[in-house]
């Protein structure tokens, strides 16, 4: 019952869709009607607003944090369902219809609150590749491959597996952009909408 409970706790977290409240709060209306339809930062950095996008990044990113955090006082086991169901809060918000984002922001901020390593590893891959090419999704896809290889040497077992999960759901939440990547008509960090 308490990893059920957690997992609802993280998810209901997860599903508040930052991207969304901040640009109608900033008068940009629906981020959805913009680039890619996503309510994500990348999408929210279509809008022209770095700093929107960056707030945007930031508070996607603190729930996952904060709901592996808060459920981890209680049970460091319940850490890694409460991460997982922020995640899947995220990618599947209730109170958008289960059109959420791709999860890539939420997953960094849960892997800021099960392990940090993890973190500093998917942050140099996505740095070094976004520089590279210019890509927010094959940076983005780059560190997911990166991440779990790492915390398996660096973490226990279980985070490492929920990460090779999560990993995966993200591929799966970018076809699309895959797509687009093969095309050559993926667009490119800090093309506008």
């Amino acid at each position: 019952m308490s990893y059920v409970l957690s997992l609802l706790f993280g998810y209901l977290l997860g599903s508040i869709p930052f991207g969304l409240l901040i640009t109608r709060a900033a008068g940009l209306g629906d981020v959805r009607n913009i680039g890619s339809g996503n309510i994500g930062a990348t999408n929210v950095l279509r809008t022209g607003n770095k700093g929107l996008a960056a707030a945007t990044l930031l508070l996607d990113a603190l729930k996952g944090t904060a709901a592996a955090l808060i459920a981890g006082r209680f049970a460091p086991e319940l850490a890694l369902a409460a991460g997982f169901g922020a995640f899947l809060g995220h990618l599947f918000p209730v109170w958008l219809g289960f059109k959420g984002g791709k999860g890539v922001a939420t997953y960094l901020g849960v892997l800021l609150g099960l392990a940090w390593q993890g973190m500093l590893v998917f942050a140099v891959v996505w740095l070094a590749m976004a520089f590279l090419f210019r890509y927010s999704s094959l940076a983005a896809l780059a560190a997911a491959v990166a991440v779990p290889i790492a915390l398996y040497f660096i973490s226990t077992p279980q985070i490492a597996g929920l990460f090779a999960v999560m990993s995966l759901i993200v591929f799966i939440k970018h076809h699309a952009n895959i797509s687009r990547l093969f095309a050559g008509t993926e667009g490119k960090i800090g093309a506008k909408g």
